[in-house]
């Protein structure tokens, strides 16, 4: 049985399958209910929101892209590569937050399926330069359209403040992690 203190609000991070729960003070939790109870969106935390987020607006593209055959990640791709000038391979993983196995596999996979091309950079004889076929420039047209109208969705269906702070919010994320200002203290217990 779960007991908890009255006067304070008590947190229980347990990573199972990568799903985070919180568990409030006792009068959330009686002795009679479970602790996995289904909480509003306001009770999760910031990491399950996020991640949650991501997850529906990802299987979203994906759902979208299979109707043509393809994948979120190769609309990425496509975006990701300047259609006129190409863009070379050692810079579209770190462009895109990719690991370079992943990227290779798609990128062999967009090859294959004749919306890019490779050829060697002029002005480095070791690098790669990536470009669009004409069949890979129509389907960039349609992954952009794609992201465009989630855009103007989100746009239409929230107010430009509410839009303004949410930019402001996922930027501060942003640049605590990349700055490294959450998990300062090296001096933690292992799990």
């Amino acid at each position: 049985m779960l007991k908890f203190k009255k006067t304070s609000l008590t947190y229980y991070a347990c990573i199972l399958f990568f799903t985070t729960f919180e568990i409030q003070n006792e009068n959330d939790v009686t002795t009679n209910q479970t602790a996995t109870k289904k909480l509003n969106m306001k009770d999760k935390t910031i990491d399950y929101v996020l991640r949650a987020t991501w997850q529906a607006v990802s299987r979203m593209y994906n759902e979208e892209a299979n109707k043509y055959g393809a994948t979120m990640a190769t609309g990425f791709v496509l975006l990701s590569i300047d259609k006129e000038n190409g863009t070379a391979s050692t810079a579209l993983g770190p462009k895109m937050g990719m690991e370079a196995t992943s990227l290779t596999r798609i990128l062999k996979s967009m090859e294959e399926r004749g919306l890019i091309i490779r050829k060697k950079n002029p002005d480095d004889g070791r690098g790669i330069l990536i470009y669009l076929t004409e069949f890979g420039k129509e389907k960039r047209e349609l992954s952009k359209n794609t992201v465009l109208k989630f855009n103007e969705t989100i746009k239409n269906n929230i107010p430009d403040e509410k839009l303004q702070h949410f930019m402001e919010v996922a930027q501060t994320i942003n640049d605590l992690i990349t700055e490294k200002n959450i998990f300062t203290d090296n001096k933690q217990q292992p799990l």
